[in-house]
């Protein structure tokens, strides 16, 4: 089996499939990267048992194998080498396979690519189709908001909704919430599921460069990604995702509206002095004054600053996370946001007030902690 490919399209392609790779793997045979030549293509897959991705290139050959090759050392083999053809020989009387660049061969040992996990077929799927930059801005603007508690493992992803109106993605940690609504874009299934976390960071890593629209085939327990030469198949979080819509407070009479940037600089500012548990910082608006502050009474810290906004509502004090507050002001786009309340022990709502594309909604929702006294 023989074939020749340009070092750095195979690279990037290893690249791509390597972030499914776990660093320790219950199964030998998940170290290696599988190579499916069939004539002039070649299909590289990675798999960490519960997500699989399959990506294809190119390459000079009329023959035909499987290869388990192993990963780490291909990578950094490929990583090390300048741009330029790259002749694979792999041998099954001496379960080698040898390299052969410009400056000269290396080998490396391979098992039988039969041992590999074969992907799980889907069943009864349903499909959706979405532009990749809109899967990709989805993600973004959730995934940072899901949580990590392994004690509800449904929180630990991103909820995706689909229906004849809109698809919604949703993420929250019990802290901190996002919803991301495109009205512009519909499903003729109405569908429910929780994808993974590793999954998603690898879309959105990929997504990022490619303007296509992926395809998303789903059942009850898997869901497979398709996209321009890649497939990603995931096996979805089991489990009912919480009533995210009964935590989002309807009646917010007190609204503030501020320039993100503005907001977003002074609570980094502030927060260096605030309580490093709680990380809490203080907001207390009153007519066009917004005074930010924070203190660490064990080390007689302590930090205040006035800015102005436009503040319609009673005078009010609230305290949040400082952490959840820089998250969520940084992962908007918008000039300008919305900071809407209803008293200090309920939850704020930032929505952005500018720089939406047509049916893009965005709504993040944060928890206050309570007042030092």
């Amino acid at each position: 089996m023989k074939f020749i490919v340009s070092s750095g399209a195979l690279l990037k392609q290893l690249q791509i499939a390597g972030g499914v790779l776990n660093t320790n793997n219950t199964l030998a045979i998940l170290d290696n990267f599988l190579f499916d030549l069939k004539g002039n293509t070649l299909t590289i897959s990675a798999s960490d048992l519960e997500s699989t991705i399959s990506t294809s290139l190119e390459v000079q050959s009329t023959d035909e194998g499987l290869a388990a090759i192993p990963a780490r050392t291909l990578l950094d083999g490929l990583k090390a080498l300048p741009e330029q053809p790259v002749t694979f020989v792999i041998d099954k009387k001496s379960n080698s396979v040898e390299m052969s660049s410009d400056y000269g061969k290396y080998a490396l040992a391979f098992v039988e690519g039969d041992e590999f996990p074969k992907l799980p077929e889907l069943e009864d799927v349903s499909t959706t189709v979405i532009p990749g930059e809109i899967l990709a801005n989805a993600i973004t603007k959730t995934l940072f908001a899901a949580g990590n508690d392994e004690l509800r493992p449904v929180m630990s992803g991103v909820f995706f909704q689909f229906n004849s109106d809109s698809l919604t993605f949703v993420a929250t940690d019990a802290h901190k919430l996002v919803r991301y609504r495109r009205n512009d874009h519909k499903s003729d299934h109405t569908a429910e599921f929780i994808m993974p976390r590793k999954p998603l960071t690898i879309l959105k890593t990929t997504l990022a460069s490619m303007g296509q629209e992926v395809q998303i085939h789903y059942n009850e327990t898997n869901a497979r990604f398709e996209f321009e030469n890649i497939i990603l198949t995931c096996r979805l979080i089991d489990g009912k995702y919480p009533n995210y819509e009964a935590v989002i407070p309807k009646e917010n009479p007190n609204k503030m509206e501020i320039d993100r940037q503005t907001l977003l600089s002074s609570v980094k500012r502030v927060a260096i002095f605030s309580n490093k548990t709680t990380h809490q910082v203080r907001l207390k608006m009153a007519g066009t004054e917004l005074q930010i502050s924070a203190e660490d009474l064990d080390f007689a810290n302590k930090a205040h600053e006035r800015l102005t906004c436009s503040y319609d509502g009673e005078d009010m004090e609230i305290g949040f996370n400082s952490r959840f507050l820089t998250e969520m002001l940084t992962n908007l786009d918008s000039d300008n946001i919305n900071l809407e309340m209803s008293a200090p022990n309920r939850a704020g709502i930032i929505l952005p007030n500018d720089g939406l594309e047509d049916g893009e909604d965005v709504l993040m929702l944060v928890m206050p902690v309570m007042l030092n006294s």
